[in-house]
């Protein structure tokens, strides 16, 4: 299917701006990066629900570095405890933030309903690999000890993200599979939007989709070349996923992918390769979407129907 039309226009815009800016990720410093990718933040703000529950919270890192949770509830209350996705925002691992990705989570607390739990993981090139997994496990360990207190389900918890978030995700549901001891949580699902699966290799998709469709694929390399302390952590399970060892004892998983993203190609082989497992996994592929659609739905109006498809899935494995 071809490009959706909206996006066209946005692509040709997003161009401009970073001609007239600081240039693509890969000629800017992180802190330009980060600045940039706020800003846009900003410009694409969409009327997510206003009327959630939102509140900060701390945790301590096991290096005694203090993180930053976001905490979601939905508007109603509700005299049980609340199911959790514990969501992980995308940006490379050096980009996004909290409040990057708040509407996000507040479609997602909204629709599902649910609390969602977004963590403030510390970013790339001043915590490289693998801090970002061990800031995840620590807000899980969090979560764990706050559940009651909270009011919080945690037999019933999904593990989430977009782009490196869902890389993040699915590393940590890897672990709660392969080392049950390493995390203080089980998933019962993951929802995994357009995941990196695979850093040590390239795709037909990453040549074909690589320029021109918002995530390029030398923007994707600055990224990992962050992220990494050496160019053997990339063929490392933890950083590239799709490289794990057999994993059947997996949570299920949902896996969003869009059809004009470099890394369509990675997404498809990492569902494969979990269904190859015995793993329950449904994939939706979004063929007319680029990369960080969910963000987008300010440009494309469809993107409500996405929040909807994947807000049902989520509600199912939660409360089924």
């Amino acid at each position: 299917m071809s490009l959706h039309p909206e996006l066209n226009a946005f692509l040709d815009l997003a161009e401009q701006s970073q001609a007239d800016g600081a240039g693509p990720f890969y000629l800017s410093t992180p802190a330009q990066a980060r600045d940039a990718f706020e800003r846009t933040t900003v410009q694409l703000r969409w009327g997510a629900p206003a009327d959630v529950q939102c509140a900060a919270h701390e945790c301590l890192a096991r290096d005694g570095a203090s993180l930053t949770l976001r905490l979601y509830r939905p508007a109603t209350l509700s005299a049980q405890a609340l199911p959790v996705l514990v969501y992980f925002h995308g940006g490379g691992y050096v980009v996004g933030s909290l409040d990057s990705h708040d509407g996000v989570c507040r479609e997602f607390c909204a629709r599902t309903p649910c609390a969602v739990l977004s963590v403030g993981y510390r970013l790339a090139p001043e915590h490289r690999f693998p801090t970002p997994l061990n800031d995840g496990a620590d807000a899980l360990a969090w979560l764990a000890q706050q559940a009651r207190a909270e009011s919080l389900d945690i037999s019933r918890v999904a593990l989430g993200g977009d782009s490196a978030g869902a890389t993040l995700a699915t590393v940590l549901a890897l672990q709660s599979a392969l080392e049950p001891d390493a995390l203080a949580i089980t998933p019962c699902f993951q929802l995994l939007c357009y995941p990196v699966t695979d850093a040590s290799a390239s795709s037909p998709s990453t040549e074909l989709f690589g320029e021109g469709y918002l995530l390029e694929s030398q923007t994707l390399e600055w990224f990992y070349r962050h992220y990494a302390n050496e160019p053997a952590d990339r063929l490392d399970w933890r950083f590239s996923p799709l490289l794990a060892p057999a994993h059947p004892r997996m949570a299920p998983a949902l896996i969003a992918l869009a059809g004009h993203d470099p890394l369509l190609d990675e997404g498809r082989a990492y569902a494969r390769h979990l269904q190859a497992q015995g793993v329950s996994v449904e994939v939706i592929e979004y063929s007319a979407l680029i990369h960080d659609f969910l963000r987008l739905q300010s440009v494309v109006p469809e993107i409500d129907e996405v929040y909807g498809q994947l807000s049902e899935a989520l509600r199912a494995a939660l409360y089924d």
